[in-house]
């Protein structure tokens, strides 16, 4: 499965189950095994950096297990064929989103304006509310 130009991921990397799927469907939930656990082998992935598998375990959330595997399940139609076509593409949409480093944040300050701006106008405000007690002659 390619993800991009530098990653492609090898079929050793991808297992594929059947199971029954829940929901409507009629007798044909009872029969056929429709929904799609498809699993990667993410931490023994050759093709991914130590930088991307970080990434990818912390977007992955509760879908990454304990044996470093990301666990993707889906059943959203009747058709095994178009729920394993969902799986792969949520995959490499997640690992396509891992391989993006994030931009650096740089500390800055606020402009001297920005912050008298802010301190007249909890002023004026603490004046409004000061005027609300009350009045003693």
């Amino acid at each position: 499965m390619r993800i991009n130009d530098q990653i492609e991921l090898a079929d050793w990397e991808l297992v594929e189950s059947f199971v029954r799927a829940s929901g409507p469907g009629g007798q044909n939930v009872n029969k056929v095994a429709t929904a799609v656990e498809l699993r990667f082998a993410a931490q023994r992935s050759p093709h991914l950096t130590d930088a991307v598998k970080r990434r990818l375990k912390r977007l992955a959330g509760q879908r990454w297990n304990s044996e470093g595997e990301l666990v993707i399940f889906v059943q959203e139609t009747r058709s095994q064929q178009r729920n394993r076509e969902i799986a792969r593409d949520r995959l490499r949409q997640l690992v396509h989103k891992a391989t993006v480093v994030p931009k650096r944040r740089i500390a800055t300050r606020p402009t001297y304006g920005s912050v008298k701006r802010r301190l007249e106008g909890k002023k004026a405000r603490s004046d409004v509310k000061k005027l609300r007690g009350k009045i003693e002659e």
